[in-house]
Order: C-alpha cells, then sequence, then structure tokens
C-alpha cells in the first residue's frame, strides 16, 4: 500500500461532500453516517501513526536517539 497523507485528506473531504448531499435521505443516509463513522476512525488511527513517526524523526534530527526505530521505518519511500 502506498498511500499518503494527502490521500487521507482528500478521502475526508470526498466523504464530507457525500454528507452534504441533501438528496441524501432515509437508509442511504444513514448508510452514508456509518460509512463515515468507519472512516473517521479508522482515519484517527493513521493520523496517530503518523504523529508517533514524525516524533521519532524528530527525536532522531534532534539527536535524541541515533536512529529511527526499525517498527517505524519506511524502506519503500
Amino acid at each position: 500500500m502506498r498511500n499518503k497523507m494527502i490521500d487521507l485528506h482528500n478521502h475526508l473531504f470526498c466523504q464530507l461532500e457525500r454528507l452534504s448531499d441533501e438528496d441524501l435521505k432515509g437508509d442511504k443516509l444513514e448508510e452514508e453516517l456509518k460509512r463515515s463513522d468507519a472512516i473517521s476512525k479508522i482515519s484517527q488511527n493513521i493520523i496517530k501513526n503518523a504523529d508517533v513517526c514524525l516524533k521519532a524523526e524528530r527525536l532522531k534530527y534532534d539527536g535524541l536517539i541515533k536512529e529511527t526505530p526499525a517498527m517505524l521505518e519506511n524502506k519503500n519511500a
């Protein structure tokens, strides 16, 4: 998987646009609300993970750690 944070940003705005559809009513609206809730929860986890990676890079930059922990490295980037 090669998604970037900008992809998450775009997905979130697309979901917001779907929820803004005034013609969305009843079961379709309920379905979209459930989808939005799931997307929101997953997005929060992705953002928390990115924050951990950013903090590790800051520690490395500040000289407080020598190397990025292996579990946070991205060899494909």
